[in-house]
């Protein structure tokens, strides 16, 4: 029995409850949790913004030390710091083989399989294939990675997802250079790492943008130069801000059809808009013809930061290493397992930067 939070049904409250875990089986390793990030795509999941079998065991961005492997398993062993990886690639498909790990179609495949079950027998799900909320878990091999050297497992939590999709936003899907300028929208967990991100690759202006003033200090802590209070006039300061061009690239945090849209007009002619926010299927974003001619902005969507953890994961280590990258700084709040829910409200209330469950 270990302790773990549970979604019974899209909508439903989380349960934070006992659950039955089996041993690892081939192929697979059992982990115990140091720590799991409470990410916006876990609220996504529990208001069925996003679609995965349920009932389920939520969580998917976190990291733990090994306590046993399956047959086949060489690559980690007992005692072993990992870091979980929710979108493990299978190799075989289409976009794996032209080297788009990132958008691998099986990648979500073992969410539908039998994860564990409830003290009545109820069968569980893995939410996002490594159900992270739990004391302890059991995942597909393909689904650890090895933790880097020097990083306390509690900051490593963070690599499973904020950081490698905020780093991935500006390094591989925006592609920022040097003395380029950037406007980042919403200033959550992943909206941190992409303001790390942007200084990191020598962004020369760094706009923040978010509806709290509560968030400027962390948003200046993590590079920002300037902090605007989202309305509906923000593009037009943004333009403002920029000598009346309008930043060279834009990132999406949100997952609104108007912030997508403030955030595509808050870029300069032939300027660059990544959407890392999830929204909703119903959820549209309009644009005129002649505008998308006029302007000659590029508008992308960006998956999991566009990244290949097994690649990026050594980069980001050093970053972490020297100092220039600070994953500590984006934790807001330490929480247990049942202060989930207020989590999740105060993610609705867009307040703090990451919570992170410690074990």
């Amino acid at each position: 029995m270990v302790r773990a939070a549970v979604l019974p049904a899209v909508g439903a409250p989380l349960e934070i409850t006992d659950i039955v875990l089996p041993e690892p089986g081939p192929g697979q390793v059992r982990i115990a949790l140091a720590a799991a990030g409470v990410c916006h795509s876990d609220l996504s999941l529990s208001n069925g913004t996003m679609r995965v079998p349920v009932p389920a065991v939520l969580g998917h961005e976190g990291a733990g030390t090994v306590l046993a492997v399956g047959e086949g398993v060489t690559h980690v062993a007992p005692g072993d710091g990992v870091v979980l990886n929710w979108a493990p690639s299978c190799g075989a498909c289409f976009h794996c083989g032209i080297g788009e790990v990132w958008l691998c179609a099986d990648a979500l495949k073992g969410t539908s399989n039998l994860h564990a079950r409830t003290a009545d027998g109820t069968d569980l799900h893995p939410g996002l294939n490594v159900a992270a909320f739990a004391e302890e878990t059991v995942v597909a091999a393909n689904c650890v990675l090895p933790a880097p050297d020097g990083i306390p497992l509690t900051d490593a939590a963070l690599l499973g997802c904020a950081v490698l999709t905020g780093y991935g936003a500006i390094h591989h899907s925006a592609r920022v250079r040097e003395g380029e300028s950037v406007v980042v929208f919403g200033i959550g967990g992943v909206g941190l790492a992409v303001l790390q991100a942007a200084r990191i690759a020598g962004a020369s202006r760094i706009i923040a943008v978010d509806v709290s003033p509560a968030k400027e200090e962390l948003a200046r802590q993590a590079g920002a130069t300037d902090y605007v209070i989202a309305s509906a006039t923000t593009p037009r300061e943004i333009r403002k801000l920029t000598g009346g061009q309008g930043t060279d690239v834009a990132v999406e945090c949100v997952g609104r059809p108007a912030t997508i849209r403030a955030a595509w007009e808050s870029t300069r002619r032939g300027g660059r808009t990544t959407v890392v926010g999830i929204g909703g299927k119903d959820q549209e974003v309009t644009f005129n013809a002649l505008e998308i001619f006029h302007w000659g902005r590029s508008l992308t969507g960006c998956v999991y930061g566009n990244s290949d953890p097994a690649r990026d994961l050594p980069a980001l280590a050093d970053h972490i290493r020297a100092g220039r990258f600070d994953l500590s700084m984006m934790v807001t709040e330490h929480i247990a397992l049942d202060g989930i829910p207020a989590a999740f409200d105060n993610m609705i209330a867009g307040k703090g930067g990451r919570a992170l469950v410690v074990f």
